[in-house]
């Protein structure tokens, strides 16, 4: 089998690489509930146009489903590790999954 090579242009990779759709599903853990923690995941996906959800667990974690671009994505996930002003996450689990589009936005859910 040939592997896939990335195309880059002057050191940058191709738009198709940058526009890639990917989906991961996010726990994080730590001080995360209490804290503005969904609300502030909301506003920066909105902002990296990024769509899904985020939930508080009942075990304390905070759950989130994200979908878009994967550079966004990427994006989201490494703001998670940080979070909100108050929070103090300590850990971020991330599991891939095929992209789906079956969002059309981003929401909290309860």
């Amino acid at each position: 089998m040939f592997k896939k090579e990335k195309a880059f242009v002057n050191g940058k990779k191709s738009l198709s690489e940058e526009k890639e759709k990917v989906r991961a599903h996010v726990i994080i853990e730590g001080r995360v509930q209490g804290v503005f923690f969904r609300a502030h995941t909301q506003n920066e996906a909105r902002l990296r146009k990024v769509t899904g959800w985020v939930k508080n667990r009942y075990d304390g974690k905070v759950e989130a489903v994200f979908e878009g671009e994967k550079n966004a994505v990427h994006a989201l996930i490494d703001w998670c590790h940080t979070g909100s002003p108050h929070a103090l996450v300590k850990n971020v689990e991330i599991r891939w999954k095929n992209y789906q589009g079956e969002f059309s936005s981003f929401s909290i859910t309860y």
